[in-house]
């Protein structure tokens, strides 16, 4: 487990720079565009419930990817009859995977299901497969995808996570420290600022969702995170720090293809079809192709954010294992800044990204993009800001 005070790859956490946005991340070395930052694994991730519910299947533990690619693109182009040329080229190995033999939970490997055994399945194995519906964690759950229908903007198992962890673990107060370091206000009071997670029309949400997670879960060394204060702090713990992971058998089989070596004729047959199995797959699928989920990283959650970023998480060997990757040349001693908002959103104004900034992270940007556009104005109509903030909320789930 890494130190929030750490240093790793290069980079430290500076712990003694502090703004709205939080503590940095800077360079101890210099980076090329195109360099790998750091990696690093996650304390805890989890697949979102209704990315689950839906069949997407991932590990439990790591989240990788678990279907073959050519399961993967026949299920999401509701067409049984595809083939996928080149099935070399997919590097799922159902002969490897596991499964917890009392709930059979599914993992990638033998190693994943012992680390999550060791870490904190113990406590969530709900001991049958289907689980009992009545079974409190189930319950749970089910509450949980009624009230947050995809994409989700948090994990309630992120917090189950956490606390089986802790439950877990034979040194409680490390485990405990290690998740009270994150940021996890949920209200920036200087700033007059509140989580939109938080707002008082998710009251009755709250009440009715704590009752379940004690009866679940409830651990007297976590008393203070069993209250109606300690789960809205939870909460924006997940909200503010978390990072969505994205994994997807399909996304490696079509990586591999592309370095595949072949002539002229076959290289172009080979792309036409890809490109034709995208068009479908975006026809029924829409945009959601991925083994979808969210993390909490040590260092990565200490990266603050610019609309004008010199780096961006990747996840490059299909599962939550992060790279941090250079996006411009990094001078040593120089932040390293990724950005909150995906590729689309970063090209909206001003107005709309420093709303969606503040009702998910609690500050006001003040990156160089954003200090340059100060004068330009707020929005151009009520109507035209809603709809924007509307289509930024659906473009993106966790950070």
């Amino acid at each position: 487990m890494l130190s929030r005070s750490g240093s790793l790859a290069g980079v430290e956490d500076d712990s003694q720079t502090v703004s709205d946005t939080g503590r940095g991340v800077f360079a101890k070395q210099s980076f090329k565009k195109g360099d790998v930052i750091f990696k690093e694994k996650p304390l805890v991730c989890s697949q979102f419930l209704w990315n689950e519910f839906y069949k997407y299947l991932a590990c439990e533990h790591c989240m990788k990817s678990l279907e073959t690619s050519q399961a993967m693109a026949s299920r999401l182009s509701a067409n049984p009859l595809l083939v996928l040329p080149h099935p070399e080229c997919c590097e799922v190995n159902k002969e490897q995977q596991v499964v917890c033999p009392a709930c059979q939970t599914l993992y990638c490997s033998k190693e994943c299901r012992d680390e999550a055994f060791q870490q904190y399945h113990q406590i969530l194995c709900m001991g049958q497969s289907p689980a009992d519906p009545e079974h409190p964690l189930a319950r749970l759950q089910e509450m949980w995808r009624n009230i947050h229908f995809p994409p989700e903007t948090a994990s309630i198992m992120l917090i189950a996570k956490m606390i089986a962890t802790c439950k877990q673990a034979q040194d409680k107060d490390a485990v405990i420290s290690s998740f009270s370091s994150f940021r996890r206000a949920a209200i920036n009071e200087e700033q007059e600022l509140a989580h939109k997670l938080l707002g008082k029309q998710f009251k009755d949400q709250i009440d009715n969702l704590l009752p379940l997670l004690i009866e679940a879960l409830y651990e007297e060394s976590l008393s203070q995170w069993f209250t109606a204060d300690g789960i809205r702090s939870l909460l924006a713990l997940i909200g503010t720090n978390s990072q969505g992971v994205g994994t997807s058998s399909l996304s490696v089989y079509v990586h591999n293809c592309d370095a595949l070596e072949l002539g002229e004729d076959e290289r172009h047959e080979l792309d036409s079809f890809i490109d034709q199995l995208y068009l479908d797959l975006e026809q029924e699928s829409d945009t959601f192709l991925n083994c979808e989920g969210s993390a909490l990283y040590t260092l990565q959650s200490c990266c603050n954010h610019s609309c004008t970023p010199n780096a961006e998480v990747t996840f490059p060997e299909n599962n939550a294992i992060l790279s941090m990757v250079a996006t411009e040349d990094i001078q040593e001693g120089e932040e390293i800044c990724t950005c909150y908002l995906d590729e689309c959103s970063r090209g909206r104004s001003r107005h709309s990204r420093q709303k969606y900034l503040r009702e998910n992270y609690l500050f006001n940007c003040l990156c160089p993009k954003c200090q340059s556009q100060c004068d330009d104005p707020d929005m151009t109509s009520d109507d035209e800001d809603d709809d924007e903030l509307e289509d930024m909320e659906d473009d993106q789930s966790d950070r």
